[in-house]
């Protein structure tokens, strides 16, 4: 594991120096470039929009320092983090099908089992290990017994905490990690955006997959199972806002949960979202090339033209 923050060796120095130094490292100067980390949401075959996002992102140069997901948005962001570029994950969003993650089964735990899912992330990943990622990755799944959020980072295999983060409840199979049973890792936190503050990032770029539009009466089970996470996202959402300095909020909210064959569809809907987001995004770089201070965000939140949300800090 990384040494702690709170581990910080003094020298033979002055104290006065020591901490001087210390503060330089802790707090980011108003010369230094802008840590933008970027979080992605869950959304299951929606999620694709996460590439859309991506590659605007990519194209206008904006770099990444650090990126986290949470259930579709783990799979993207790890992709993202191995090297994959935005156009190799499209290719795999565009063929991908709800038979390439999970194998229907007869359990009291869930419906589907996500073995598939191994051989789908081996094919798709470039580094299958936290250590071996080209940007640092953090990824959430939830302690089915004590309803926390469980972060993977640094080190360790990757491919089961993805299982893990996709393991919606009643659909999926629970992952078995360590003692415990990990669920979905949108229960515990919907837009993992707090674990990048704590990796660096001094900006967080969340992006949040709206809910799927319903009708009044459920028509199964899993519509009964979204309804219910849809009312809890609605109640919960703050507590992940307050950690992003900039929401993406792609308009995907009448395609289905499982619609793959949208590929094209949700993709554009997340390159268009990310592009109204843009300016804002190119603001901080030009900040700190006009000599103007950056400062870490800390946000209350304004909605902006139903695309994206600004924290300001």
């Amino acid at each position: 594991m990384q040494p702690s923050e709170n581990g910080t060796t003094i020298s033979s120095k002055s104290w006065r120096d020591s901490t001087r130094q210390w503060w330089g490292r802790v707090l980011p100067s108003s010369a230094s470039r802008p840590r933008i980390g970027l979080a992605l949401g869950g959304g299951f075959a929606r999620g694709i929009a996460h590439v859309g996002v991506l590659r605007v992102l990519e194209q206008h140069g904006i770099p990444i320092h650090c990126i986290s997901g949470v259930s579709a948005g783990a799979m993207v962001a790890a992709a993202y983090a191995s090297g994959a570029s935005a156009s190799e994950i499209e290719c795999v969003g565009r063929s991908m099908k709800f038979s390439d993650v999970a194998r229907w089964t007869i359990n009291r735990l869930g419906l589907a089992g996500s073995d598939r899912m191994v051989s789908f992330c081996a094919r798709m990943l470039k580094a299958n290990r936290f250590e071996d990622m080209r940007i640092p990755l953090a990824i959430v799944a939830t302690d089915l017994c004590s309803g926390r959020p469980v972060v993977f980072k640094d080190r360790g295999e990757v491919i089961t905490p993805i299982r893990a983060s996709c393991s919606f409840p009643g659909l999926f199979l629970p992952v078995r990690y360590e003692n415990r049973y990990l669920i979905d890792g949108f229960v515990g936190m919907e837009v993992p955006t707090q674990p990048l503050r704590r990796m660096g990032a001094t900006h967080v770029i969340a992006v949040s997959i709206p809910n799927a539009k319903e009708g009044i009466d459920p028509t199964s089970i899993l519509s009964v199972i979204q309804r219910c996470f849809q009312v809890m996202s609605e109640r919960l959402q703050g507590e992940w806002r307050k950690h992003a300095q900039l929401v993406i909020e792609p308009d995907v909210a009448d395609v289905g949960w499982d619609s793959f064959i949208s590929a094209q569809k949700l993709i554009e809907m997340g390159e268009h979202a990310a592009l109204a987001a843009l300016p804002t995004i190119q603001g901080w770089l030009h900040q700190r090339e006009a000599g103007v201070s950056v400062r870490s965000a800390s946000s209350s939140s304004l909605a902006l033209a139903g695309r994206s949300t600004l924290g300001v800090g």
